[in-house]
């Protein structure tokens, strides 16, 4: 009897388990179908100017989210169950990693110090206005207990722009100036919100002093710094790697192969070691991209460009899609369905902070930028203000994956607080995102009507030849004749008038002397007879 039941008892287990992963391999192909859906009807809708790929997927998924609520009977809206790892390990490096591999590096240095400015300074502003927001209007309203740490979090959360909203709005060849501004502040600001957001989590806030104050301002230097200097390390070590062994004499999918691990592993590296891993791989993908990407074969040029892109675009497609499904889940909006006037008004004080937070510093910061340019053309006009103010209100999955984090055990919301949070971030992420979202390409073209020659050319200047800073876009017979005719800086005062001239300059001059000669690049592969690189390009020994 005791030999049968046990039978009868690993029957049953194996039926269960049997049955689960018929369900999980449904719900995948479900999903996997709805991403090819995502992919044709955003091609159907390409010339269309209001519509962009990621509102597509928010629309398709919250119609999937109500026939799935529909078919389940208000159980549930989504087929795949929210998990920060799937956000932060597998869909998030490839978006960021592309974004600096792809990214226009001489716009990128251009504009660094301002970058910085609004990522780093700029996101301090914004997370202290929206924390001190939050803790005087919320703390009068009927919402649940919330605690320090939780307003302090909340402005870590709503202070993050989405990069991947930006990256389907804008358009890099498009509006340069406005794309490298924008997407790169969101790099440096999504990196700042993580950063506050894990030290808002790991210091003592019962005691909050200027002590506390100073820890964090010191350990967000240390973690830029930090992560930075090994996303650096990473991308030079692929290319010098690659360069020796040189592994397109035998199969070009080792260095592709290569590249990819290279890049991932960085990313898990600034993980591990608690640093943040965003700032890491986009650092990453852009020293590859000046090195390694150079080191390998014809083919596998090819190659790692359009896979990069098309993983990245997969990404982005994918986190859109679930964030429209899991709009509509039941559980979370149970909390909070006996007080919606309550939930509407939260939702819209977080939006009012976002927009007061973010414009508090757009302005300011700007015209501190503007101070420091000398070049008309260098200066963020106003209409250009506005639209950097505008495009960067999105909030996307990084707020969600936050939020969940703060506000949810395993994914489930158990605290009346804690869901208000909940369906608010979700609310604020689908406004922002289709509302703002739909009017940022109207409202370029009716700020800046002329962009297309003013904004997305550069400007036809002695300076725009110049300063091929980092770019790899020039061709080989320009950077011979651009690298001559760069005049050494004669004083401090020429460099302080005329920064990004004087950098350059020294910059190439080590990149030429030092980096290329060890670590390769444009120019600098030694070439291998009977392999299948470029020909054409000029060996520079």
């Amino acid at each position: 009897m005791l030999g049968l039941f046990d039978l009868a008892f690993l029957s049953t287990k194996v039926g269960n388990f049997a049955t689960s992963d018929y369900k999980s391999v449904v719900s995948v192909n479900l999903f996997v179908a709805l991403l090819c859906a995502c992919i044709v009807v955003g091609h159907l809708l390409e010339e269309n100017r209001w519509i962009n790929e990621s509102i597509t997927a928010l629309a398709i998924g919250l119609c999937t989210g109500i026939v799935i609520l529909l078919i389940s009977e208000g159980k549930s809206s989504h087929l795949l169950v929210f998990s920060e790892d799937l956000f932060f390990i597998y869909l998030l490096p490839p978006i960021i990693f592309n974004a600096g591999f792809q990214v226009k590096k001489k716009q990128f240095f251009r504009n660094f110090m301002t970058i910085t400015l609004f990522g780093a300074l700029g996101t301090l502003i914004s997370f202290s206005i929206i924390s001190l927001g939050a803790i005087k209007i919320f703390k009068k309203m009927d919402i649940g207990s919330l605690e320090m740490g939780d307003f302090l979090a909340i402005g870590a959360i709503f202070s993050a722009t989405d990069s991947v909203c930006t990256l389907q709005v804008l358009n890099q060849d498009e509006t340069p100036l406005l794309y490298s501004l924008v997407f790169g502040e969101g790099v440096v600001n999504d990196a700042t919100s993580v950063v506050l957001f894990n030290a808002v989590q790991n210091f003592d806030l019962s005691h909050f002093s200027a002590i506390i104050v100073l820890q964090l301002i010191g350990n967000f230097i240390y973690l830029f710094i930090t992560s930075t200097l090994l996303g650096i390390v990473a991308g030079l070590l692929s290319a010098f790697t690659i360069k020796k062994l040189y592994f397109g004499r035998h199969s070009t999918d080792r260095e592709i192969a290569i590249m990819i691990l290279m890049a991932y592993l960085s990313y898990m590296l600034a993980e591990l070691s608690d640093l943040s891993a965003i700032l890491t791989v986009f650092f990453c993908g852009i020293v590859m991209s000046h090195y390694t990407w150079h080191n390998v074969t014809e083919s596998s040029r090819v190659t790692t460009k359009h896979a990069f892109a098309t993983l990245s675009f997969i990404a982005e497609i994918f986190i859109f899609l679930y964030v429209g499904m899991d709009a509509l889940d039941i559980e979370k909006w149970t909390y909070v369905s006996d007080s919606p006037g309550t939930s509407i008004s939260v939702s819209s004080i977080l939006l009012g902070l976002i927009l007061v937070g973010r414009a508090a510093f757009v302005f300011p910061l700007s015209f501190l930028s503007n101070l420091s340019k000398k070049s008309p053309t260098d200066k963020i006009e106003l209409k250009q203000q506005v639209t950097i103010w505008w495009a960067g209100l999105m909030r996307g999955a990084v707020s969600m994956a936050l939020s969940y984090n703060q506000f949810t055990r395993a994914g489930v919301t158990q605290l009346r607080g804690n869901a208000f949070m909940i369906t608010s971030t979700i609310t604020v992420v689908l406004f922002s995102t289709v509302v703002f979202g739909l009017l940022t390409k109207p409202l370029v073209l009716h700020l800046l009507p002329s962009s297309k020659h003013s904004i997305s050319s550069e400007p036809v200047t002695p300076k725009s030849i110049t300063e091929p800073l980092l770019n790899g876009q020039e061709s080989e017979a320009d950077l011979e004749l651009v690298v001559p005719s760069i005049r050494r800086p004669e004083s401090l005062k020429m460099l302080l008038a005329r920064p990004s001239h004087s950098v350059h300059h020294y910059w190439r001059r080590f990149d030429n002397a030092f980096m290329r000669p060890v670590f390769g690049g444009r120019g600098f592969v030694q070439y291998v007879p009977g392999s299948p690189t470029e020909r054409s390009v000029p060996q520079w020994q």
